[in-house]
């Protein structure tokens, strides 16, 4: 990958003085006068500005030299300047925890609620997915679903309870086009 080549190689990290060194890209290996090693990364978030009206630029610790290899500090800027690049600040983002299919589902079903004619209506419509899909992936972070992990909801009751089978597809889909926003 030409994007985490940089200026500093594993034996300058290694042998570098005190002071803070430059690999390219906002990377940076700081020395202290102690020999202690870390890494970080500048980052400019977009469209946020700092109180004296400049763009915000932030450093964001990265780990340790003997923990973190070149590669891995490389790899870890790059996406801190992605978040940054899409207006995100990357000490908030970076620390998101992704919401579990069930925890999405269960949020739908609650927004939903109003909607439906009667109260039986929603709770069928939880019900579908607390039988069929929370048992497979209802634990799974919702941006690692896929197709393979909605087929092994559907394909086990795909020929005996076809209806069920639709509507849970369809119920799934929802949760799914919700946490895409």
């Amino acid at each position: 990958m030409a994007a985490l080549n940089g200026k500093l190689t594993k034996k300058l990290v290694e042998n570098l003085g005190t002071g803070r060194h430059g690999d390219g890209s906002g990377l940076y290996l700081v020395v202290d006068p102690s020999g202690a090693r870390r890494w970080i990364v500048r980052v400019t978030v977009k469209g946020q500005t700092n109180r004296k009206g400049a763009p915000l630029r932030t450093d964001f610790g990265l780990g340790g030299a003997d923990i973190v290899t070149i590669n891995q500090a490389r790899e870890r800027a790059l996406e801190y300047r992605r978040i940054a690049k899409q207006g995100l600040n990357p000490r908030f983002a970076a620390t998101q925890d992704i919401p579990t299919f069930e925890e999405i589902a269960q949020q739908v079903h609650i927004e939903r609620m109003p909607t439906w004619k009667k109260q039986k209506h929603g709770q069928q419509w939880i019900n579908t997915l607390r039988d069929y899909a929370f048992p497979k992936m209802g634990r799974m972070p919702i941006d690692s679903i896929g197709q393979p992990e909605v087929l092994m909801c559907l394909s086990p009751i795909w020929t005996a309870k076809h209806e069920t089978a639709k509507r849970l597809a369809q119920r799934i889909k929802i949760v799914l086009d919700v946490a895409r926003g």
